[in-house]
C-alpha cells in the first residue's frame, strides 16, 4: 500500500542538537541470501555484477579483518572533508576516506595547482597507511564531485551537463567521456567519482534535473553502464580500475528524480512497481558494469529515508541485485532518518549504509558514538566487518594496497591531462550532438560565416553561465572567464569560424551596436544553480529583460537566432515567437565551439554539423506545474519527447500561445494555515529532541523534549498547547510536501501573524521560522517576546513577510510557513495561525 506522509525538511531536522546514543535500532541478523531473495518484489531481477569476486582479493579481506582492531574498522567507515580532518587526524582515527565538497580546495585556494591536489593527497596518503600506533596499513580512498567533469580543478574539461547529453542520444559517446573525466581526475591523485547520477526526473522543478539525462528510465539505463566502464574500465580488461580509471558511483539510491512536486530530498511517493519501472533502470546496467560504490538518497520512498531504508539497501540492492561494493551516504544524510542526528546513526549502518559522509567538524563525535555503538551491541559485529569487508574489497579491487603515495602513481601531476586536447575534442562533439532546434523559420540557419553578426545576451560570452552548477564551485557563482583557462564561450566560438572567413562579429550584451547587422544570436537563460537552491515553483522562464531585447531587434528589422541556456525545459512561448530560429544549447560546459560548428554553414556554405539532438524531456506548453513525461502526461507539451528539428526539415513553426496558464497570487484577504486545525496543504508536525519526526493527530502526544494537547480557546480544541522540558532541540509547525506561493503578500506588506499564550516562560532562546527547502528559508528570535508576555494572556504576534524573505526565505516556494523550536523549557499555546495583510508587525528585521 503506497501511503503519503508529509516530508519534514533536512533543514530543520538539522536544527536539532544531537549527541549520544540515540534511538534503538534492531540488531542485523546474519543475511540468508535466499531467504532475502524471496521477501522481495518479484520484479527486481536477480543480477550479477560485473566485476567478480576474486577469491585471493577475499583471503586478503580476512586476514585484514582479524588483525584490524575496532577502532580501525570504525575508522574505515568515516568519510571526512578536507576542510575539517588534517592528516594527523586521519592517522589518529585510522579514517577510511577523504572528498572534496563542491567548492573545497587544498589550501582552500580556488586555483589551487595540479601539484597541489597530487600533494595533498600525499599526505593524507601517507598518515592512513602509518602504523606507528601498531595498526594495520590500509590506504584511505578519496572522492570527488566530477559530475560534468573534474569540475573543482581550474583548467578541467567541463562537458556538457547530463541533460544536454541525454539530448545527444549517443551511449558510445558518454564511454569516451567517463574516460577522459578519469584520465583529469587520476591526474590529480584522487582514485574515486561521485558519478553517474542515475536520476529519472519527473518533475522539472526539481534543481537538480540538468543532472539528469531524461525523463524516460530507458536512456539512463541505455547510458548508466557506458559511463561506469568508461570510468572504471570494462570488466575483464587489463585497464579495470587501473591507470588512468577511477572508482566510479552510481548515485543517488533511489528515485531521487521522483519525489513529490521536484522538491529537493523530498519524498518519492509511489508504488513499488513504479519505482523498479521508472528509477531502477539505471542501476541495473550499472551494477552489470562492475560500478564499485553506491551512493544513498537524500529523499525518501513512501516516507522512509533512504539512508535508513534497510529493505531497499540490504535486500534489494545487495542481495537481490548483486551488488557487492560499499554505500556511501551523501553529505550528513543519515541525520535525517528518524531517531538519528548528525553524530549518531546506527540505524544506517543497521540498513545497509557502509560508509558514513561526515563533512563537518561533527564527524569525531560521529566516529566515537559509532565506536560505542559497536562495542555494546547495537550495531552487530556481522554488519560491522560486512561494512569493512565491502570498504576493502573496493580499495583492493582497484589496486590501492599496491599504488603507493599518490604521486608516485603513473598519471599523477600529469598536467597535459588537464584539459587535454583530445578531451575538449570529446566535450565539443558533445555540445554539438546535444543541440536541440525548436524553430527554424525561413529556414534562417545554418548562418553564412562571412556576415556581419551581432552576439548579444548576457549569456554570449560568460563561462560561467554556460557550465552551470557544479563548476569550480558549487553552486557554479562567483567565476568570471579567467577561471576557465582553454575554455571557448559561446562569443568565441563564434567570432572564431566568422573573423575566419572573413565576417565581422560585434559583442554587445544589451543589443546596441555600431553599424546594423545582418543578423543578431542572442545568448540568455538560466543563471547557474546547484541542489538545494535550484528548486523553483513552476517552469516559467521570468526573462523578461531577455523578451525585451529580442523584440528590440527584431522591431529593427533584424533576424533574430535565440540560444537558450537552461538546466531543463522552461516555458519561454513569448521568446520562440520573438526569435526567427530558437535552438537550446543547454549548460554546455566549457567547449561552447561546438555551438558554432552547428549554427555556420562551411567554408563551401554548405551545412557543417546538422542539429541532431532531440529533446529527452517533454517541453511543456505553459508554465503551469503540471508534469509532462513521455506516455503518460505528454499530450499537453509543448514540444514531445523526441523532438528535434534538422537542417533537412522545413517545417515553419506557427505563433505559440503566450498564455502562461499562472495565475497571480494577489496577496489580499487571509491565507489560513492553522484554525482549530491544520488546513490544507499543511499538517502540523513535531520533530524531537532525538530527531523522530512525527505527524500529530491525537488530542495529547507526548515525545523526547516536546508536549503537544489539544485545548479549548474558544471551542473544543481550537488550539495548540506545546510544551518543551528542557531535554534537547525540539520543532513543531506547520508542513507540506508541495509549495505555497507567498509572493504577494510580501508586495502587500503580509504578515507571518499567529496567537499565543504564555504560561511559563522559555528558558532558552526560542526561533520563530520559515522554511522552503534545505539551505532555504529564515528565522527571526521571539524570546523576549515570549519573556516580556503576561503570563496566561492571549496576545497577538506578527513577523513581517519582508523580514523573512530578506533573511533568506523565498516567498514563492514556502513548504512551512511557521514552526518554532527552542532547547529550553517552554510552555505556550499557539491558535489562529494565518498569513494576512498588517500594518503592525510586532518582530523587526534586527
Amino acid at each position: 500500500m503506497v501511503f503519503k506522509k508529509r516530508i519534514l525538511l533536512g533543514v530543520i531536522s538539522a536544527l536539532v542538537a544531537g549527541g549520544g546514543l540515540l534511538g534503538c535500532a534492531d540488531q542485523v541478523e546474519d543475511q540468508v541470501a535466499d531467504q532475502q531473495s524471496e521477501s522481495v518484489h518479484p520484479h527486481w531481477p536477480a543480477l550479477t555484477s560485473g566485476i567478480a569476486k576474486d577469491p585471493e582479493i577475499e583471503s586478503r579481506i580476512d586476514a585484514l579483518l582479524e588483525k584490524m582492531s575496532l577502532e580501525e574498522k570504525i575508522g574505515q567507515m568515516i568519510q571526512v572533508e578536507i576542510r575539517f580532518a588534517t592528516p594527523d587526524e586521519v592517522r589518529e582515527y585510522h579514517i577510511g576516506s577523504i572528498l572534496n565538497g563542491g567548492g573545497a580546495f587544498p589550501n582552500n585556494n580556488k586555483h589551487a595547482s595540479v601539484a597541489d591536489w597530487v600533494a595533498l593527497a600525499d599526505e593524507y596518503y601517507r598518515a592512513s597507511v602509518d602504523t606507528s600506533d601498531g595498526g594495520v596499513a590500509i590506504p584511505m580512498i578519496w572522492g570527488t564531485d566530477a559530475v560534468h567533469g573534474h569540475n573543482n580543478v581550474i583548467g578541467a574539461t567541463l562537458f556538457p551537463h547530463n541533460i544536454a547529453l541525454g539530448a545527444a542520444q549517443n551511449p558510445a559517446l558518454m564511454r569516451k567521456i567517463g574516460e577522459a573525466t578519469a584520465a583529469e581526475v587520476s591526474a590529480t591523485g584522487i582514485e574515486w567519482v561521485f558519478a553517474p547520477t542515475l536520476a529519472v526526473v519527473r518533475d522539472d522543478r526539481w534543481g537538480r534535473t540538468y543532472e539528469s539525462y531524461s525523463e524516460d528510465p530507458e536512456l539512463v539505463r541505455a547510458y548508466a553502464g557506458e559511463l561506469v566502464q568508461g570510468m572504471q574500465g570494462a570488466p575483464g580488461d587489463q585497464e579495470l580500475l587501473n591507470g588512468k580509471r577511477v572508482v566510479g558511483t552510481a548515485k543517488h539510491y533511489i528515485a531521487d528524480g521522483g519525489t513529490e512536486n521536484g522538491i529537493d530530498r523530498g519524498d518519492a511517493i509511489m508504488s513499488e512497481a513504479d519505482l523498479i519501472k521508472y528509477h531502477a533502470q539505471g542501476y541495473f546496467s550499472a551494477i552489470e558494469a562492475g560500478v564499485q560504490t553506491v551512493m544513498a538518497s537524500f529523499s525518501s520512498w513512501n516516507g522512509e529515508k533512504m539512508h535508513g531504508h534497510k529493505y531497499l539497501m540490504t535486500d534489494v540492492l545487495k542481495e537481490r541485485l548483486g551488488f557487492d561494493g560499499f554505500v556511501v551516504g551523501d553529505w550528513a544524510g543519515h541525520q535525517f532518518v528518524n531517531g538519528c542526528s548528525n553524530v549518531s546513526c546506527p540505524q544506517a549502518v543497521n540498513a545497509g549504509l557502509d560508509m558514513f559522509m561526515a563533512p563537518d567538524p561533527n564527524w569525531r563525535e560521529l566516529y566515537k558514538n559509532t565506536l560505542a555503538e559497536a562495542k555494546s551491541g547495537e550495531i552487530s559485529p556481522a554488519r560491522l566487518d560486512d561494512a569493512v569487508r565491502r570498504i576493502l574489497r573496493v580499495k583492493l579491487r582497484a589496486g590501492l594496497f599496491e599504488a603507493g603515495l599518490p604521486s608516485t602513481r603513473p598519471h599523477a601531476g600529469d598536467e597535459s591531462l588537464i584539459g587535454a586536447a583530445e578531451h575538449r575534442a570529446i566535450a565539443r562533439q558533445a555540445v554539438r550532438e546535444s543541440l536541440v532546434l525548436l524553430k527554424n523559420n525561413d529556414q534562417l540557419l545554418p548562418l553564412a560565416r562571412n556576415q556581419r553578426v551581432l552576439v548579444a545576451g548576457d549569456g554570449a560570452d560568460n563561462i560561467g553561465k554556460q557550465s552551470g552548477g557544479w563548476s569550480i564551485t558549487w553552486q557554479g557563482t562567483g567565476n568570471e572567464n579567467a577561471d576557465f583557462p582553454g575554455a571557448t564561450s559561446v562569443y568565441g566560438g563564434i567570432n572564431e569560424v566568422v573573423a575566419a572567413a572573413g565576417g565581422q562579429v560585434e559583442l554587445s550584451v544589451d543589443g546596441s551596436f555600431e553599424e546594423k547587422p545582418d543578423v543578431a544570436v542572442v545568448v540568455f537563460g538560466e543563471d547557474p544553480y546547484a541542489e538545494m537552491q535550484g528548486d523553483i515553483a513552476n517552469v516559467n522562464y521570468a526573462g523578461a529583460s531577455d523578451l525585451a531585447l529580442l523584440k528590440k531587434l527584431r522591431d529593427q528589422g533584424i533576424p533574430v537566432v535565440s540560444l537558450f541556456i537552461t538546466g531543463r525545459p522552461l516555458w519561454v512561448n513569448p521568446h520562440i515567437n520573438a526569435s526567427d530560429a530558437f535552438a537550446v544549447i543547454w549548460l554546455p560546459g566549457t567547449e561552447a565551439g561546438g555551438v558554432a560548428d552547428v549554427l555556420f554553414q562551411d567554408e563551401a556554405g554548405n551545412v557543417n554539423f546538422d542539429f541532431t539532438g532531440k529533446l529527452t524531456f517533454s517541453w511543456p506548453g505553459d508554465a503551469t506545474p503540471a508534469l509532462h513525461n513521455r506516455g503518460e502526461s505528454d499530450a499537453a507539451a509543448q514540444f514531445a519527447y523526441g523532438y528535434g528539428l534538422s537542417y533537412g526539415e522545413g517545417m515553419e513553426l506557427a505563433l505559440l500561445s503566450e498564455e502562461s496558464g499562472l495565475q497571480p497570487v494577489s496577496g489580499n484577504g487571509t491565507l489560513a494555515v492553522f484554525n482549530g486545525r491544520a488546513l490544507d496543504p499543511w499538517s502540523f508536525e513535531v520533530i524531537d529532541a532525538t530527531n523522530t519526526r512525527s505527524t500529530i493527530a491525537s488530542s495529547v502526544s507526548e515525545l523526547n523534549g516536546i508536549r503537544v494537547q489539544s485545548v479549548d480557546r474558544n471551542v473544543q480544541e481550537d488550539s495548540r498547547r506545546l510544551q518543551w522540558n528542557g531535554q534537547g532541540n525540539a520543532i513543531a509547525g506547520f508542513f507540506a510536501n508541495q509549495r505555497t506561493d507567498l509572493s504577494g503578500f510580501v508586495s502587500n506588506q503580509g504578515a507571518l501573524i499567529f496567537d499565543v499564550k504564555v504560561d511559563a516562560a522559555p528558558s532558552d532562546a526560542v526561533i520563530l521560522g520559515m522554511n522552503c527547502g534545505m539551505d532555504c528559508g529564515a528565522e527571526q528570535p521571539i524570546t523576549d517576546l515570549l519573556k516580556g508576555a503576561a503570563q496566561g494572556e492571549w496576545q497577538t504576534l506578527a513577523v513581517d513577510l519582508k523580514c523573512l524573505a530578506e533573511a533568506g526565505g523565498k516567498m514563492d516556494l514556502v513548504l512551512s510557513p511557521f514552526y518554532v523550536r527552542t532547547a529550553g523549557e517552554l510552555d505556550m499555546t499557539v491558535h489562529n495561525v494565518r498569513i494576512a495583510q498588517t500594518g503592525a508587525a510586532k518582530v523587526s528585521c534586527g
